[in-house]
């Protein structure tokens, strides 16, 4: 029989607190298999290098073979040190941040880890600010000064959510003899700190990790040998899985495939509650279509979510209304108070009345996956139905369609999202701030301004209002449409154990949880 484990994780945003945490070597013990674990993933790592990418595989790689001052333990939400032996913000303005770093760390290569290193992390990554780099993450960071083990960040704006954004993989130390100070590390190595060494790496295909005899810090489980395996699409990852080939597998199956799990023998279901979503979204640069208001409300307007999820997500998705997804501060249902449902004539009437002409043409893209096409049809058929738009569908793999949306190839664009840290501010400042991370232009003094009041806040219950505001104005504005929310899957044979702490909705991917049973 299949046993099925059920994790329900609620995120809840508190007052930001740091503890000290020890650790140990990890190292297998003698009796344990040795052999690697599969894991199966269709996140792809677009770089190895932490200047160089803000997208889920990557960052789940960074977790395993680099350290940050602070991570995320199973189930918690306020970070605790890894790489720090402490942290904390200096008295009660918010603008200044200091972190201690251990005295007992070294990376891969043996060399001794310095506050030097953290302050060359944080300035390379700024100075390099690539186009799907992680530099928005840190729009009020001003400066960090290392003296000894102290790490001093100076902020420009009260920033309560700095200790969680050094907890990302934005936050990975890397060794400043090893990655140059201008440009992103050319080759497939890693030199980090983490609870894993990469050991080898075949790019779009495969990464050997194996644990880390040096790490200290955080996590005090041995890790086993991980070898992770990467698929272009969803239905290979599901074909992967059927004939043996992975132990693990997480992110993604295809709908069909979960919606009828049910019947397959010999698995480990965790479902947890996720804070993955997806949005449309649109570019509003002069020359697109979307840059006129009425065109991106009148989208809003048509768009069914139930029969997106429906049709092409099988039910396993839940339509989503609001920015801000379900279980965080803040959350609401602007968009559904704006369309009930979904409504051709209110779109026409919008049309009209800014003197756009229809059929408005635009190009829609999405990165291939047989999933992404089904959905991307169905939205296609939803607003072509209306007789109000005509709308040319573009398929790129993953790489090609991040550098495809930064550069604005598409009018508009569908892009899942997970957050980079449990907190509201996740998505609202990364998604729809001034300079935001989806590159289409969009910029609202009302929002940037609500943003930052949001910030201020260590008790993030306080920033309820200002969240649910910041919503209203997503909703009359519409630099994008959210369109569902789903929960996290992880499956695993019942030789594997510990995948049910692989994933927590932090943004950690902790591969040392699992072991042969």
């Amino acid at each position: 029989m299949r046993s099925t484990v059920r994790l329900r994780i609620l995120i809840t945003c508190g007052v930001l607190v740091a503890a000290g945490v020890g650790g140990w070597q990890l190292l297998p013990s003698d009796d344990a298999r040795k052999d690697a674990i599969n894991v199966g993933t269709t996140d792809e790592v677009t770089s190895l290098d932490p200047a160089g990418a803000y997208d889920a595989g990557s960052w789940a790689m960074y977790s395993n073979v680099f350290q940050s001052l602070l991570t995320f333990k199973p189930g918690f939400t306020n970070p605790v040190p890894d790489a720090a032996e402490s942290c904390d913000f200096v008295g009660s303005k918010l603008t200044t941040y200091k972190c201690t770093l251990r005295d007992d760390l070294t990376f891969s290569t043996g060399r001794k880890i310095t506050a030097e290193d953290v302050k060359y992390s944080f300035d390379r990554m700024l100075r390099i600010k690539t186009d799907v780099g992680p530099q928005p993450l840190f729009p009020t960071l001003k400066s960090v000064v290392a003296e000894g083990r102290t790490v001093t960040f100076h902020l420009s704006d009260r920033d309560a959510t700095f200790p969680l954004k050094l907890a990302t993989g934005a936050g990975s130390i890397v060794d400043k003899d090893k990655y140059p100070a201008k440009q992103l590390r050319g080759d497939s190595a890693v030199d980090g700190s983490g609870p894993y060494v990469l050991k080898e790496y075949k790019p779009g295909e495969s990464a050997l990790l194996e644990p880390n005899p040096n790490y200290k810090g955080a996590v005090t489980k041995a890790g086993g040998p991980v070898l992770v395996k990467y698929y272009t699409q969803s239905e290979d990852l599901a074909a992967a899985w059927k004939s043996g080939e992975v132990q693990v597998t997480h992110r993604q199956m295809p709908p069909t495939f979960l919606s009828t799990l049910e019947t397959e023998g010999g698995t480990r279901l965790t479902e947890s509650e996720s804070a993955e979503i997806r949005n449309l979204n649109f570019n509003v640069r002069s020359g697109s279509p979307m840059a006129k208001k009425a065109v991106r409300q009148a989208v809003a307007a048509v768009i069914d979510r139930p029969e997106i999820t429906a049709r092409a997500y099988k039910d396993t998705v839940e339509p989503l209304y609001s920015l801000i997804p379900q279980g965080f501060v803040g959350h609401n249902t602007a968009f559904y108070d704006e369309n009930p449902g979904p409504s051709a004539a209110k779109a026409k009437t919008l049309l009209k009345d800014a003197g756009v002409q229809w059929p408005v043409e635009f190009t829609f893209g999405f990165r291939k996956d047989v999933t992404y096409a089904a959905e991307a049809a169905e939205i296609k058929r939803q607003l072509e139905d209306s007789g109000l738009f005509k709308v040319n569908v573009v398929e790129a793999d993953w790489k090609s369609f991040q550098k495809g949306y930064a550069r604005g190839d598409y009018d508009a664009y569908t892009v899942g999202w997970l957050p980079d840290f449990p907190d509201s501010d996740s998505f609202t400042a990364p998604l729809v701030g001034t300079a935001n991370t989806l590159h289409n232009g969009f910029s609202s003094t009302k929002i940037d301004r609500l943003i930052t009041s949001t910030q201020q806040y260590s008790d993030r219950s306080r920033a309820t209002g200002d969240f649910k505001a910041i919503q209203a104005e997503v909703a009359d504005e519409v630099p994008l449409v959210p369109l569902w929310q789903k929960k996290d899957y992880v499956l695993s044979t019942e030789s594997v154990g510990g995948s049910q702490y692989l994933s927590d909705g932090t943004g950690i991917w902790r591969l040392w949880e699992l072991n042969w049973i």
